[in-house]
């Protein structure tokens, strides 16, 4: 059985989980997220826990264990706290700027770029040069994130481009005559 399967998930007050067969629907003071179940793992609710067993000896029954208790702990702190992700803009004349549910990008093109933020993913920017994306979903969070960063990714010569807050960016020496 996997390791990370063995622990069971905990539930806080105020988390619901509804487990029906096929999916699993845990509902929370930020909203309801829910998974697909598959068929080689076994969940049980016991008392305020949630408890994984692989439904078989196979490697998929083992590994499907794991996953589904790490996605299902990720279901749980997404509906009470959330999840964010902060990318930094370094480059002369690099802006961005949220308007409802889309975030306006200047990144040095012809052209101004207009990021469209999918149901669920709320954007700031606290200054013209960072950019804060919050979230239930741990997946779809990084997904825009990682979208967004796409669109100038940094780099390595002057080290210009969106980069994830805290992220080292190795810088290339340049060329001797």
């Amino acid at each position: 059985m996997s390791r990370i399967a063995n622990a069971p998930v905990t539930l806080p007050d105020k988390v619901e989980v509804a487990i029906t067969p096929g999916e699993i629907s845990v509902k929370g003071p930020l909203g309801t997220v829910s998974q697909k179940l598959s068929q080689e793992v076994k969940v049980e609710k016991v008392e305020n826990r949630i408890e994984f067993k692989a439904a078989g000896n196979s490697r998929l029954a083992n590994a499907m264990s794991g996953t589904l208790r790490a996605l299902v702990a990720n279901m749980v702190t997404g509906v009470t706290k959330g999840f964010e992700k902060r990318l930094t803009l370094v480059g002369v004349g690099y802006r961005a700027q949220a308007q409802g549910d889309k975030l306006n990008l200047t990144l040095g093109y012809s052209h101004p770029l207009v990021h469209p933020m999918p149901k669920g993913i709320k954007v700031e920017t606290p200054t013209q040069t960072e950019i804060v994306i919050k979230g239930m979903d741990r997946q779809v969070v990084g997904q825009v994130a990682a979208e967004v960063r796409r669109y100038r990714s940094p780099e390595p010569y002057k080290g210009k481009g969106v980069r994830y807050t805290g992220e080292q960016v190795v810088i290339k020496e340049t060329k001797k005559k």
